[in-house]
């Protein structure tokens, strides 16, 4: 498992393939017209300081978000997640990275309401006061995994739940397929968001076949690499799986990683993936 404070590796190559895909999810769900629920199950503080000791200790950010905000030839589908950190710092500078929730937050529209949920006390407290006032938006100290039975299903009918556990525990694999299967009975409609690192490949072998043994249908498998299969220095890499993705998200989540993965990884080993992990 990881040894994980988001703080440490606030803007590195995971978040931004994590934002920019969870950005484009929200924009293709508001394609309709109809109010959406949004659950963040490990929501983190929200905002964090680039300039903090601890962001600086490896400053993973100048390859990941840094990357992007110096080039001028960013596809039109990243230009609403850049938008959202250019929004937190002056012109020119970059200084703090909204973490999901400060950037679904910019995306809602006035009748989608989002629920945060942070297991940190720390942690949560800062995210309270990050959204205090915000009618649209419900803070709540407690554990992710519980939250999935304590707000599904929405009033709505219609939601995106983002599960993105900081995988500093053990058998998180385990816990997440559990969670999925839980959320999913009761609320078989939502579109789920899923993120995970890349860890040895036996693990990962087996994290798919639990997850096609969940009987569970429709999983999109998005992963980016930035380092070879064997690199065990830190994190390799990272997936998202998306289960009951909307309409014409598939296309449009190749195209960004296509982009992406030679400017993350600087041409280096790695690499990307777009498939169907289960399908209809």
């Amino acid at each position: 498992m990881l040894a994980y404070r988001h703080l440490f590796h606030a803007g590195n190559f995971a978040d931004v393939f994590k934002h920019s895909l969870l950005t484009q999810l929200v924009l293709v769900l508001e394609k309709k017209d109809k109010p959406f629920f949004v659950l963040d199950t490990h929501a983190g503080t929200g905002l964090y300081d680039l300039t903090h000791a601890w962001a600086q200790k490896n400053a993973e950010y100048k390859d990941g978000i840094a990357l992007l905000l110096e080039r001028d030839d960013v596809p039109n589908r990243l230009v609403p997640y850049l938008e959202a950190v250019r929004a937190e710092n002056g012109r020119g500078t970059l200084r703090y990275y909204p973490g999901s929730p400060r950037i679904v937050r910019r995306l809602l529209r006035p009748n989608d309401r989002m629920v945060l949920i942070e297991l940190n006390r720390q942690d949560c407290e800062e995210l309270d006061a990050l959204f205090r006032g915000d009618r649209q938006v419900l803070v709540r100290l407690m554990d992710g995994y519980q939250a999935l039975r304590a707000f599904l299903p929405p009033k709505e009918r219609r939601g995106l739940i983002f599960i993105d556990s900081s995988f500093d525990r053990a058998q998180e694999f385990r816990r997440l397929t559990e969670g999925l299967v839980e959320a999913h009975r009761r609320f078989a409609t939502g579109v789920y968001a899923l993120w995970y690192p890349l860890m040895e490949p036996a693990a990962m072998r087996a994290f798919e076949r639990d997850l096609a043994a969940t009987g569970i249908r429709r999983i999109l498998q998005l992963e980016l690499s930035v380092m070879p299969d064997k690199w065990g220095a830190n994190l390799r890499g990272c997936g998202l799986l998306v289960v009951n993705p909307p309409f014409g998200y598939e296309e449009i989540a190749r195209s960004m990683l296509d982009w992406l993965w030679p400017v993350l990884s600087k041409d280096r080993d790695g690499g990307h993936t777009a498939r169907w992990l289960v399908q209809e």
